[in-house]
């Protein structure tokens, strides 16, 4: 760039941030319009968005290599990837050293400029010849054995940089003069480049007094990332000052320490009297970094926030603190995060080994480290998960944790007991949710459940519950409080647990309580499903210690039944086996629970397609409900009804028609002819008519059955989509393409609407639309839709899948009707069974 014309975008990894600043700061001196991520992006801005919008519009990207840049899964390789596709203006300058191989091979013939063993105003050279080329010289040359004077920056003038201070070069001659950070940098610090950017962006982005407050739930790495930033940017800085804040009475001796460092302080006055004088002398310097550690009280802290040209960072579990300046929420690691941190730690761990252990310890970087000590002291990964889950508060309390002051339980012990102490509402309801699961928890239960929640002193009316009982959870940072939901982590729940054990039974009372107050509606609708999924996941939480309770075996069935139409055979037949071994245990093997819940196990094995193992348990349940309930017991029709699937789906169409025509008429005359029970009964007559090849009488029957539907249920209803499904199958065998399209196309719109990509039921109106669109001669538009097919059921259901079978082969004629015969063969070939039955809906 030979002038100062179009804007230039500053690639760089989070760790190289100093360099990043320094780049731009120059750069805008030099006239060039810079956009800078930690100056011109503000937190909560859409990240991608922003690097999309700045690549487009920037005339040059300047990247800044270091081994950071190119570490896997970082945004900086969508940079420099768009950078260089759309052949725009690309300098790259190296920061750091690189290993022999690390550049990626398409940027290996570039050339680069190192600036790394440069001092400031060689690099500062070199980064303006970089972009803007160099100058061509009019005049002769300097005699190269005489070395020039002066500084090319000291005489440059331009516009003023888009920021206060100029930032320094980064080098380790800008140590701060004043340093009293209390902890060493932790050699094994992982990740939260993105947080440290955000904090970063933020102390930059205010002129004055500028104050950013880290807060989370104990164990999250607070402190660590604190520590991380006043190391990472100490060159920035001429005065680093660490105060632990957690028992307010003692900040006013740590800046009177600091006044005697600065020379401020006066021998004859006090603590707090010095403190001012070092706040005052602050408020007239800059380039400082005051970082207050565990302030978790404001109203007694704000008085001691500096105020001038410098930085305050604030780490709290108290979100509180948002109130008095922008926060940054700091959560548990992300997986990739885990994992990374793990195979720092320990190199042979397996990552199946580490994501278990990651998974189990619902990624807290606390506990992390606890893992990682104990493995690297010698203890197996296997028994440690075994520990886990069996002895989990003993284990966590167990051995010190390098970096962390107190272990996880005693994170949680120490915040607990103070709840006892001050706040036994806040106490009662942390007991309540460590019985729940680690999911978000809707704050409208505690609402709708208030009365009966024994456990819980005050009110039952009172205006400010549950807020009241909220907020002391995320002030201790024991729980995550939103809006519409508050979480517990899984290790917090379970070290409370512990403590609880001995008085558990008054909890776990309240638990049955709440959850059996929630309803979210029939199983059967696609709306109700969140509000199910979020229910299932508290109920399955604790199964042993609630699964025999009288007052949730109805939700327990319903749950089961969400988990099977919502695509999760495998999840449904496991608890509805649970339900069913205990309930028979406890309640007897004909009990209609028991009965219950060995309907939804049998239920589960059909969408699980293993029939041979359906058919026998439909008819021994059929059996059991004639003799319990009789023969007109809709249970018991019910069970007819799928013995007719048992069989058709065993090729037995014959039989299956017989039932299915008997159920029909006999649900149509107990129930009537438009409930929903007796119009399922009757399209799946018309299916089994379509199996049989009695196309017309099947054409027939199903739009009877449709009528039936719109009649007394929405069009959309999952019934009412199986009917439709079934039609449309009929009229493609009919020959009438063009109204089977219709029907197709419309029927895959809204289980993709309704159930998602992904469901099996839309997979199964994707492969019948693309068989239709084989037999009208749409090849290619048939091609595509089935490759896309094809591929969302290798990612959801694997290669062995009866659809997936299928898929390929209509693909595989997709792509003979082009004339791609040998694609067509290869695809054949690869396949070791030739085409299943294609099943249509339960």
């Amino acid at each position: 760039m030979t002038d100062s014309s179009g804007s230039i975008f500053i690639s760089h990894a989070g760790h190289d941030g100093q360099w990043a600043e320094w780049v731009a700061w120059h750069l805008g001196e030099a006239g060039y319009e810079v956009e800078l991520d930690l100056w011109h992006w503000r937190p909560g801005d859409n990240f991608v968005q922003k690097m999309n919008d700045a690549l487009a519009r920037s005339a040059a990207v300047v990247a800044l290599f270091s081994p950071q840049y190119f570490a896997p899964g970082r945004y900086t390789e969508e940079e420099w990837t768009a950078a260089v596709a759309g052949r725009g203006r690309f300098v790259p300058l190296v920061v750091e050293p690189l290993e022999a191989g690390r550049l990626p091979s398409i940027l290996r013939p570039l050339i680069r400029r190192q600036l790394h063993d440069l001092d400031e105003e060689a690099a500062l050279k070199a980064l303006l010849e970089a972009v803007g080329g160099r100058e061509i010289p009019t005049a002769s040359p300097a005699f190269p054995g005489k070395a020039g004077k002066g500084s090319r920056a000291a005489g440059r003038t331009g516009p003023s940089a888009p920021q206060g201070l100029q930032p320094r070069f980064p080098s380790a001659t800008h140590d701060p003069a004043v340093w009293d950070v209390r902890q060493r940098r932790n050699p094994h610090f992982t990740g939260r480049d993105e947080i440290i950017e955000q904090v970063r962006g933020g102390l930059l982005g205010e002129r004055r007094a500028a104050v950013r407050v880290l807060h989370g739930p104990g164990g999250v790495g607070k402190t660590q990332v604190a520590l991380e930033y006043a190391h990472r940017f100490a060159g920035q800085y001429d005065l680093v000052w660490w105060v632990d804040a957690e028992q307010a009475e003692q900040v006013p001796a740590r800046y009177a320490e600091l006044a005697a460092r600065v020379d401020v302080a006066k021998p004859d006055a006090g603590a707090e009297i010095n403190a001012r004088y070092a706040l005052e002398y602050l408020r007239t310097h800059d380039r400082w970094l005051i970082v207050l550690d565990n302030a978790e009280d404001p109203r007694q802290l704000r008085t001691w926030l500096p105020e001038g040209s410098g930085h305050v960072l604030i780490t709290a579990r108290n979100p509180a603190w948002k109130n008095i300046g922008p926060g940054l929420a700091l959560g548990v690691f992300s997986r990739k995060e885990s994992l990374a941190y793990l195979n720092g730690q320990l190199p042979t761990l397996t990552e199946p080994t580490a994501d278990a252990l990651a998974d189990a310890l619902g990624d807290l970087p606390l506990a992390l480290a606890h893992a990682a000590g104990a493995l690297g002291e010698g203890t197996p990964p296997d028994h440690y998960l075994q520990l886990l889950r069996t002895n989990t508060a003993e284990l966590l309390s167990d051995g010190e944790v390098y970096d962390y002051p107190v272990s996880v339980a005693a994170t949680v012990t120490i915040a607990a007991a103070r709840l006892d102490a001050g706040r036994p509402e806040a106490a009662a309801l942390l007991r309540l949710a460590a019985f729940l699961g680690p999911e978000p928890i809707p704050t409208k239960w505690l609402v709708e459940a208030r009365e009966a929640l024994t456990s819980v002193p005050g009110a039952a009316h009172g205006i400010s519950w549950p807020r009241n009982a909220l907020q002391p959870l995320a002030q201790y940072g024991l729980a995550v409080v939103g809006p519409d939901t508050f979480q517990v982590h899984r290790l917090t729940q379970a070290v409370v647990r512990h403590v609880s054990a001995e008085r558990a039974a008054v909890p776990l009372r309240d638990v049955t309580a709440l959850l059996a107050a929630v309803d979210p509606g029939d199983p059967e609708l696609p709306e109700t499903w969140p509000q199910w999924a979020s229910l299932t996941q508290h109920l399955t939480a604790t199964l042993d210690a609630m699964i025999d309770r009288a007052e949730l075996r109805p939700a327990y069935l319903k749950a089961a039944q969400y988990l099977a139409r919502n695509d999760q055979p495998e999840v449904a037949h496991s608890l509805a086996e649970i339900m069913h071994e205990k309930w028979k245990a406890s309640l007897g093997e004909e009990h209609p629970d028991t009965l219950s819940a060995a309907h939804l196990v049998a239920l589960a094995l059909h969408d699980m397609e293993r029939y041979e193992e359906f058919l026998p348990l439909v008819e021994d349940l059929l059996e059991r409900r004639r003799r319990v309930l009789g023969e007109h017991h809709p249970d018991t029709l019910s069970a007819t009804h799928d013995l007719g699937i048992a069989l058709s789906a065993l090729g037995r169409q014959a039989e299956a028609y017989t039932i299915l025509q008997e159920v029909s008429a006999r649900r149509q005359s107990t129930l009537g002819e438009d409930h929903v029970d007796a119009l399922f009964s009757v399209a799946s007559t018309g299916a089994s008519l379509m199996e049989l090849g009695r196309l017309d009488e099947a054409h027939h029957v199903l739009t009877d059955a449709l009528a039936g539907y719109r009649r007394a249920l929405k069009e959309n209803h999952p019934a009412a989509l199986d009917a439709t499904t079934y039609l449309g199958l009929v009229l493609s065998r009919l020959g009438r393409h063009v109204e089977a399209l219709q029907v197709q196309s419309e029927i895959l719109s809204l289980h993709r609407q309704l159930l998602g990509d992904r469901h099996r039921s839309t997979l199964l109106s994707a492969d019948h639309l693309g068989s239709t669109l084989i037999d009208t001669g749409q090849y290619a538009h048939a091609e595509q839709l089935l490759r896309s097919t094809r591929t969302l059921i290798r990612e959801s259901l694997g290669t062995d899948h009866r659809l997936y079978n299928n898929v390929t082969l209509d693909l595989a004629n997709a792509l003979a009707g082009q004339g791609k015969t040998h694609d067509a063969q290869r695809l054949r070939a690869s396949l070791k069974h030739k085409r299943s039955p294609k099943k249509g809906p339960r």
